[in-house]
């Protein structure tokens, strides 16, 4: 009798159990459609509606020519989602519980055509007990997506006659680069975006946090305030990049891309990754794949380029989400600091919002008082309750690079170089204390450009190359650098659109080879640098390292060396000034993919490429000098004929330029 109780309890507990772990949406095929249409198509969960709408061939490719204009209308109306679900009389009588991981963004839950959850923020869970909106039997699910524009130009509108810099952005709590960026295009998207979830029982155990591998140090000292990372109490000089999300469709990213990528910035001897405060927090893959790498992460909050509402709606969202992600992401060693947003101090104080935006007196005032309650006093308060390890910073940079305490004081973007048109040896007097921004663009691989390009629209000046340069007179100021150390930019007509992207891919190494070797001669002083950007999250022309089918640019290789070898050299003539002769270089196939190169002449930036095959390249855009041998690791995609290999160095070009009658 006994055995018979023990197996009675025990068959009730393994029902239990698996009633408990069971999930009704497992399998589950969703479909969406345009609110207000009959047409229901498949849909992918999770997911977007972009992906879906593609998926379906119902939109042209937004990253091809000038497509990203023809899908605008996408973000002003609204979509619906849907499925059904059976529940069985045993499940009925659990606790019933809807969870979804991430909703994007301004969504309306239904359950049975009633309304059982709204919501407002991407960057936290959601989830509601249902037991009293279902049946057992069939159930439908459906998930109404409101178009984020309207909802928040309804906002603006509401708080007029203030208006808030620099875009109605600032309302939702979304990743901000989707309304557009200096790098990206403006997809602002919606939809299910992470999994989703029926069971019966969500309970998760909460480790707390872990001690990070690195902290900071901030001291007021005889040159201004510091700004470095120890490790085991050392200082450790801190070599990387700022990190964007991989893709502008941020539910294409696949853990394969993020290995793949922070593989690479390993390899380019990186220690420290910014996670900007315009994308979004990355998933645990990304943080587990860093601890492993011994990648440290400098954490912004996502908040970037615009002041934010005061509402205490607004800051209870913020609240959750801080909560939330804190929690999540303080249980990985490698995360090192929080930092409240980008940008946006300096902004304020420097860009001129007040007068553009007609914010003076009282309204300037409660702005800014705003931003001071949620970024100096609530923030700081939420990342010690919730952590209590790390350390925090308001924003960064803390000063602008118009201000000389930006060389003197906490972290420095500057932006002298790019921007504002400077030399690169303007680091002689502008490098500060820790540079957390700075870079040089370059347009992509020739075959990225291929990608979203037409034959007979390959010319820098097309419509159609215009479009992935988002920039503001990006090509304008890529030509006055070019002018400026490489050669007389009114014979660019001459080159083709491969030759002008070559060029550019040689001025954003050599402009990175030596804004590194200055900032690392500067040391102690200057404790680190962080280029901007490893990534792309599309096919563009932009300040990455590597484009967005990631294949390295000429900077990667600049910065892997500057990084493995501590290089503090500089050049000391200017590119435009060298006497290049034709060099005859010689390549041959060694052992273990190893090949090695011999040249007659010296020659610079040799640029090694295949038409027909990708290469991963121990090296590349380097000099060879004349009858040294130089031995580079070369793996390829596909037919590993070394013949297919081909060669192209600096003095191509300007032997081309040379021949043009003026």
């Amino acid at each position: 009798m006994r055995s018979i109780k023990i197996l009675i309890l025990f068959i009730f507990s393994f029902l239990n159990h698996a009633l408990q772990a069971q999930d009704l949406l497992q399998g589950k095929k969703w479909q969406f459609k345009q609110a207000g249409s009959t047409l229901w198509y498949p849909a992918t969960v999770p997911g977007t509606v972009y992906s879906d709408l593609l998926k379906n061939n119902l939109i042209p490719d937004p990253y091809f020519s000038n497509n990203e204009k023809k899908v605008q209308w996408i973000d002003r109306v609204d979509w619906e989602y849907k499925t059904d679900f059976t529940i069985s009389p045993a499940f009925f009588k659990q606790d019933v519980v809807l969870h979804f991981e991430g909703l994007d963004t301004y969504a309306t839950v239904y359950i049975n055509q009633k309304k059982v959850l709204e919501t407002n923020n991407m960057f936290h869970p959601w989830q509601i007990h249902i037991r009293s909106y279902v049946r057992p039997g069939i159930n439908e699910l459906k998930v109404y997506f409101h178009a984020t524009l309207n909802i928040t130009q309804k906002m603006a509108e509401a708080a007029l006659p203030l208006v808030l810099p620099d875009n109605n952005r600032v309302y939702a709590r979304k990743a901000q680069f989707q309304f557009g960026w200096d790098w990206g295009p403006t997809l602002i998207n919606a939809g299910i975006y992470k999994p989703v979830s029926i069971c019966t029982k969500i309970s998760k155990t909460d480790p707390g946090p872990v001690k990070p591998i690195a902290r900071l140090v901030q001291e007021t000292d005889s040159i201004g305030s510091s700004f470095y990372f120890t490790k085991n109490n050392k200082p450790v000089f801190i070599k990387g990049a700022n990190w964007i999300p991989a893709d502008a469709m941020i539910t294409q990213i696949r853990e394969k891309d993020y290995r793949r990528l922070l593989v690479m910035a390993k390899e380019a001897g990186m220690n420290m990754l910014r996670v900007w405060g315009g994308g979004i927090y990355e998933p645990d893959i990304f943080y587990r794949l860093c601890d492993s790498l011994h990648i440290m992460v400098w954490q912004d909050f996502m908040f970037a380029g615009g002041m934010y509402p005061g509402n205490d709606d607004f800051f209870k969202q913020v609240k959750q989400e801080v909560q939330y992600q804190v929690k999540r992401l303080s249980k990985f060693k490698s995360v090192v600091l929080w930092c409240g947003n980008n940008e946006i101090a300096e902004a304020w104080h420097h860009w001129g919002w007040q007068n553009s935006y007609n914010l003076h007196g009282e309204d300037s005032a409660r702005v800014w008082n705003n931003y001071t309650r949620l970024f100096n006093d609530s923030l700081p308060a939420w990342v010690k309750e919730f952590d209590g390890l790390r350390s925090y910073i308001s924003t960064s940079p803390l000063y602008g690079w118009g201000n000389p305490k930006s060389y003197t004081h906490g972290d420095s973007h500057y932006w002298g170089l790019w921007w504002g048109l400077a030399d690169w040896e303007s680091w002689e007097n502008h490098t500060g204390r820790f540079v957390s921004e700075y870079g040089m663009q370059a347009m992509p691989d020739f075959k990225t450009v291929q990608t979203y390009t037409l034959p007979n629209e390959r010319t820098y000046q097309a419509d159609e190359v215009q479009a992935h340069q988002k920039a503001n007179e990006g090509f304008k100021k890529l030509n006055y650098y070019i002018n400026r150390y490489f050669f007389d930019t009114s014979k660019l007509p001459a080159l083709t659109l491969e030759e002008y992207g070559y060029v550019t891919q040689c001025l954003q190494y050599y402009i990175l080879k030596n804004s590194i070797a200055i900032q690392m001669k500067k040391q102690p002083r200057n404790s680190g640098t962080l280029v901007w950007q490893l990534n792309d999250c599309w096919p563009a022309t932009s300040w990455s390292l590597i484009d967005y089918y990631k294949r390295p640019k000429g900077g990667y290789y600049a910065v892997k060396k500057a990084y493995l070898q501590m290089d503090t050299t500089t050049d000391k003539i200017y590119p435009k000034y060298l006497n290049l002769q034709k060099p005859g270089i010689y390549i041959a196939p060694l052992q273990n993919d190893k090949f090695i190169l011999l040249s007659d002449k010296d020659a610079k930036y040799v640029d090694i490429y295949c038409t027909e095959a990708e290469l991963k390249l121990s090296d590349n855009y380097f000099d060879l000098k004349a009858h040294v041998p130089k031995i580079v690791t070369i793996q390829t995609t596909g037919k590993k004929q070394f013949e297919r290999l081909q060669i192209r160095s600096l003095y191509t070009i300007f032997n081309k330029i040379a021949n043009i009658k003026d």
